[in-house]
C-alpha cells in the first residue's frame, strides 16, 4: 500500500460527474474561544432546573430507519422536548427473534445505517433547544454499528501488527467518519491491560498485557481519535482487565493492592490522561484497594473524584459506563443509580434503564440537598464546554451529502488489510506447513469449528476464508462444526480427513458481551486432537488459524500449525489464507502471553513465497 499521504483518489467512472471534495469534517477544539465561552455562560446561566439535569443524560436509540410519525421515534424525540435530554448514544439495530428452546441460534443484532442515522440525528438537533451530544461505541470503527463504514480491526490486532502509526490512522478515519454521521463522542480506546486469560469481555478488545505497550498504543488512539474531530474516551477506568466477570452479567472484583493497581491496571490511564484524552469512561467494577466500600466504581467518590479527579489531574468529561448492564440493573433502580453516580463525580450517566426515572431522582436528589446544586452544575458547564469545542453551538447538523465521501473510504479499507495482514502470528509450524505447498489440484478439507452457533448473524464465520480458499485450491470441502455437533457428524469428518490432501481448520471462539463464554466444546476439541494425530501419521499437511481470542490456542497443543489474528470478521479471514497461501509474510507478534515458550513478543517469521497472480 502506498503512504497513505501519498494515495489519490480515484478516478469517476465515465459519464459520472466528479463531485467536490467534501469539506473535512469539524475539529475538536482544545480550547475554548471568547464566543465558545460567552455560549456556555449564557447558556447555563438561563437553565431551569430541569434543563440542567437533563444536560447529563444520555440515552439511547438504534441506527435504523424509522420514520418521523413512528412510536419509535416519538419516544426519543419526548426525551428532547420534555427531559431536555442533553444527549444519546446511537447503536447499531435490533430485530425480534424467537425465544425457543432446543435450537437457538438466531441473533437479533443487526447493523445500522448511515444515512439513515445522520438524519435521525438532523432532526433530533433540529428539534433541541440545545445541541445534543451524540456519542457512539465504536471501538474497532464505525464498521462495527453501522452498515458500510469501516470496521478496523480489534485493538489486539493493533498490538500484534506493533505500528502506532497505524493505530493513530485508523482512529483518526474513524473520527472523521464519525463526525460525517452527526457522532460527536466515541466511547475508545479501551486502556485495559488484558492480563486474565479468562477474561470474557475485555480480551481481544485490549491491545495487550503490557501497561506501556497498551498505553502507547492508547495514547496514539487518543491523538487519533481527537484529530479527527471527535471526543476520545478511555476506559474502562480503572481497569477491567484482571476480572472474569463480564460486568454486562454481574459485578467485577479487581482485588489488587494499590501499589500493583498503580503498576498495572492505572498505568495507560496516566498515559491516555496525558496524551489529552477528553473523556475517561468509569467501569461497573470493584477495587477495594481503592475504596474499602462495597460497590462499583461508579458509584465511589474516593475512585472518580479522588483518585481521577485528584490523584491523575482529570479535567475531561467523566462518563459513565452504560447503566443498563446487569452489575448496576441487579443492584438498584435507574434513579437511585443516576444519583450516585452523580455523586461520585459523573458528568454524564450513560443509557439509564429509564431515563424519566433517572430525571426524576436527579431532580429530588438536587431539592432535598442530597445532591448539591454545585456538584450538577459542574457537569452541566463541563458538557456545555465540550458541545462548544466541537462547535455545536455554531452547527448541529450535517450533510447527508456528505457521508458517502467521509464513511467507507478505500483509503480507510486499505489501513484495515493492511493491519490485518501483519497482525497475523504464527505459533507453532511442526512440521513446517506453512505457507500451504499443497498444489493447486489438490483436494482440501476445511474446517469451521465454532465456539456455539448462535448469535453470528452480523460476520457470519467463514464467509471469507472459503472463497478464498477455493480462489486459490478450487477443491474444498467445507464443513462448519461447534459444540452442538453430534457424535456421528464428528465420525463424518473423521472419515473425510483422510480423503483430502490437506486439512485447514479456522477456529472461532468470541470473548463476547453478555454471552459468559470462552471455550470450545469437548467433542470438537477431541476431534482436533485425532485429526492432528492422524494427518502427522500420513504427512498431511494441517494448518488451523485461529479468529477471535487467542487464548483458545492455549489448549489447542496438538495442532501442528497455528497462526491467530486476534479478530473476526472478513479482514481477518481473508489475511490468514493470503498467509497460509504464501502471498504475504508472517510477522506478528504476541501481544499477550500465551504459556511457556509463547511470551509477549513471541512470533515465527515467514516471508512471502507466491503472488496473487500465481495463484
Amino acid at each position: 500500500m502506498p503512504p497513505l499521504s501519498a494515495q489519490q483518489p480515484r478516478r469517476p467512472a465515465r459519464g459520472v460527474p466528479a463531485a467536490p471534495a467534501p469539506p473535512a469534517p469539524p475539529a475538536f477544539a482544545s480550547t475554548l474561544d471568547r464566543d465558545a465561552t460567552r455560549w456556555v455562560d449564557t447558556t447555563l446561566k438561563a437553565f431551569t432546573d430541569d434543563q440542567l439535569v437533563g444536560q447529563i443524560l444520555m440515552g439511547r436509540f438504534d441506527s435504523t430507519y424509522i420514520s418521523a410519525d413512528s412510536e419509535a421515534f416519538q419516544a426519543i424525540a419526548a426525551l428532547v422536548r420534555d427531559v431536555h435530554i442533553g444527549g444519546f448514544v446511537a447503536f447499531g439495530g435490533v430485530e425480534p427473534v424467537p425465544s425457543v428452546l432446543l435450537n437457538p441460534t438466531y441473533g437479533p443484532t443487526i447493523l445500522g445505517q448511515p444515512l439513515e442515522l445522520a438524519a435521525i440525528l438532523n432532526r433530533l438537533q433540529a428539534a433541541a433547544a440545545t445541541p445534543l451530544l451524540i456519542g457512539a461505541d465504536y471501538e474497532h470503527g464505525v464498521g462495527m454499528r453501522i452498515n458500510g463504514g469501516t470496521r478496523f480491526p480489534r485493538a489486539m490486532a493493533f498490538g500484534a501488527a506493533g505500528d502506532p502509526a497505524l493505530v493513530r490512522e485508523a482512529a483518526r478515519l474513524t473520527g472523521r467518519e464519525a463526525r460525517a454521521l452527526g457522532v460527536h463522542v466515541n466511547f475508545a480506546p479501551v486502556a485495559d491491560v488484558n492480563n486474565n486469560p479468562r477474561n470474557p469481555v475485555i480480551n481481544i478488545r485490549s491491545f495487550g498485557e503490557d501497561p506501556a505497550r497498551v498505553g502507547a498504543l492508547a495514547s496514539e488512539a487518543v491523538r487519533g481519535l481527537q484529530e479527527g474531530g471527535v471526543v476520545a474516551t478511555l476506559k474502562h477506568f480503572p481497569g477491567h482487565g484482571d476480572t472474569a466477570v463480564d460486568t454486562h452479567l454481574g459485578l467485577a472484583t479487581v482485588p489488587h493492592d494499590r501499589a500493583r493497581l498503580d503498576r498495572v491496571e492505572l498505568a495507560p490511564f496516566r498515559q491516555g490522561i496525558g496524551a489529552g484524552a477528553a473523556a475517561v469512561m468509569v467501569a461497573h467494577v470493584e477495587m477495594p484497594a481503592l475504596d474499602p466500600t462495597p460497590g462499583p466504581a461508579t458509584f465511589s467518590r474516593p475512585i472518580v473524584t479522588g483518585l481521577l479527579r485528584g490523584d491523575l489531574g482529570f479535567r475531561g468529561l467523566v462518563v459513565t459506563d452504560s447503566m443498563l448492564m446487569d452489575a448496576i440493573s441487579a443492584m438498584t433502580g435507574p434513579g437511585e443509580a443516576a444519583v450516585k453516580a452523580v455523586q461520585a463525580g459523573a458528568d454524564v450517566v450513560l443509557d439509564p434503564e429509564d431515563v424519566r426515572d433517572a430525571a426524576t431522582a436527579l431532580k429530588a436528589a438536587l431539592a432535598s440537598g442530597t445532591l448539591p446544586r454545585a456538584r450538577l452544575v459542574e457537569s452541566a458547564r463541563r458538557v456545555l464546554e465540550y458541545k462548544a469545542r466541537l462547535g455545536l453551538h455554531r452547527t448541529r447538523t450535517v450533510d447527508l451529502d456528505d457521508v458517502m465521501s467521509h464513511v467507507g473510504t478505500k483509503a480507510a479499507a486499505d489501513l484495515a488489510r493492511t493491519t490485518a495482514e501483519r497482525a497475523v502470528t504464527l505459533l507453532r509450524d511442526e512440521p513446517s506447513a506453512v505457507p500451504l505447498t499443497t498444489p493447486r489440484n489438490g483436494r482440501v478439507l476445511y474446517l469451521s469449528v465454532l465456539d456455539y452457533p448462535s448469535n453470528w448473524r452480523i460476520a457470519a464465520p467463514s464467509r471469507t476464508v472459503i472463497p478464498e480458499l477455493r480462489k486459490r485450491w478450487p477443491t474444498v470441502t467445507a464443513v462448519e462444526l461447534s459444540d452442538r455437533t453430534s457424535a456421528q457428524e464428528l465420525d463424518l469428518v473423521r472419515a473425510l480427513a483422510a480423503t483430502h490432501d490437506a486439512i485447514v481448520a479456522g477456529v472461532f471462539v468470541r470473548a463476547s458481551s453478555g454471552s459468559g463464554r470462552l471455550d470450545l466444546g469437548p467433542g470438537v476439541v477431541r476431534l482436533l486432537q485425532d485429526l492432528s494425530a492422524a494427518a502427522g501419521r500420513r504427512s498431511q499437511p494441517f494448518a488451523s488459524a485461529f479468529f477471535g481470542s487467542p487464548y483458545a490456542a492455549v489448549a489447542a497443543t496438538a495442532l501442528p500449525s497455528v497462526l491467530v489474528t486476534y479478530d473476526f470478521g472478513d479482514y481477518a479471514e481473508a489475511a490468514a489464507v493470503r498467509a497460509l497461501a504464501g502471498e504475504i509474510p508472517i510477522q506478528g507478534r504476541l501481544p499477550v502471553a500465551l504459556g511457556e515458550g509463547l511470551g509477549v513478543g513471541f512470533g515465527l517469521s515467514r516471508p512471502a513465497t507466491a503472488s496473487t497472480a500465481a495463484r
